[in-house]
């Protein structure tokens, strides 16, 4: 009589390729989560750009900075939203506060505002602002050019 062999893997080699793969999720996991809260402070930042336009624009026609959303010439606050996004303001001397909703932190309405610096000639560069604020979003979420 012929033995016959026997193949396939062993329990222990089906064991250590699902630790493996186990591992490589709990690495992997974190890092998609941060990426995607970037990702939605992103959009964030996309949605202010009209109120910027809008802000700089007032300013170089009127030589100061607006102090509402109506008088930048923009909708409603509550109006300019997004998937994440749940408000985008002016405020006084032209400060823009982004408000985001529970996709970007569950616990907390995090903040981010953008603040004019007016420069010679009507320009106005914008400056990420973080500090003084409530709920800032966290710097690990923020993109690189707003850190």
């Amino acid at each position: 009589m012929k033995r016959s062999m026997q193949q396939g893997f062993t329990l222990i080699e089906l064991m250590i390729v699902v630790a493996i793969i186990g591992i490589l999720a709990a690495i992997a996991l974190p890092a998609y989560q941060d990426y995607t809260k970037r990702t939605h402070v992103s959009e964030g930042l996309t949605l202010a750009s009209g109120a910027k336009a809008s802000v700089t624009e007032f300013y170089s026609t009127n030589n100061r900075m607006p102090a509402s959303n109506s008088s930048a010439g923009l909708a409603s606050a509550t109006s300019i939203k997004g998937n994440a996004v749940s408000s985008v303001s002016v405020g006084t001397n032209g400060l823009i506060t982004i408000t985001y909703n529970s996709k970007v932190d569950s616990a907390n309405n995090d903040t981010l505002a953008l603040s004019p610096i007016t420069g010679s000639g009507g320009s106005v560069q914008w400056r990420c602002k973080t500090t003084g604020l409530t709920n800032p979003v966290p710097n690990k979420w923020l993109p690189s050019n707003c850190r």
